[in-house]
């Protein structure tokens, strides 16, 4: 599959991050300075986030996933490790017609996070369409810069 790269005007968008672990945190991270208004649903989160939450960064709902949290979101992030929970989440964001990224699910992905090298106003994306992140990232070190 090959993925069509584009950059995304999330300003005041309504993101949701179903997880609240590491990789979670490394999605809201590289979500933080695009203006977004991040959701983060997860029954537990990792110390940044909670972090992030108290100042007022993201909003956390702690709970476990339930049908309805994909509604009226730019984007929904699933990163919970959990099979069942990543299926239900991009049946229900594909369903709703939102652009869905399942970590570690290439197949149930609708989008996929580049490594993006940033000098300046310049930003460029390294992608492998999702086939090895891993080359992705190790190309993106080459740059000189560190991953979002």
């Amino acid at each position: 599959m090959t993925f069509y790269p584009i950059f995304l005007n999330l300003q005041g968008r309504r993101i949701v991050v179903i997880g609240g672990g590491e990789v979670a945190e490394r999605k809201i991270e590289s979500l933080l300075d695009t203006g977004a208004s991040i959701v983060v649903i997860s029954p537990e989160v990792t110390p940044a986030i909670a972090s992030l939450f108290r100042q007022n960064r993201i909003e956390i709902c702690n709970r476990t996933y339930r049908p309805g949290d994909c509604a009226e979101a730019a984007l929904v992030f699933s990163a919970t490790g959990d099979a069942e929970i990543s299926r239900a989440v991009h049946a229900e964001a594909t369903a709703l017609g939102v652009f869905v990224n399942t970590a570690d699910q290439p197949s149930q992905c609708s989008f996929i996070m580049p490594a993006v090298v940033r000098r300046g106003d310049i930003g460029v994306a390294i992608s492998t369409s999702g086939t090895s992140p891993a080359l992705a990232a190790r190309q993106y070190h080459h740059a000189g810069q560190r991953p979002a």
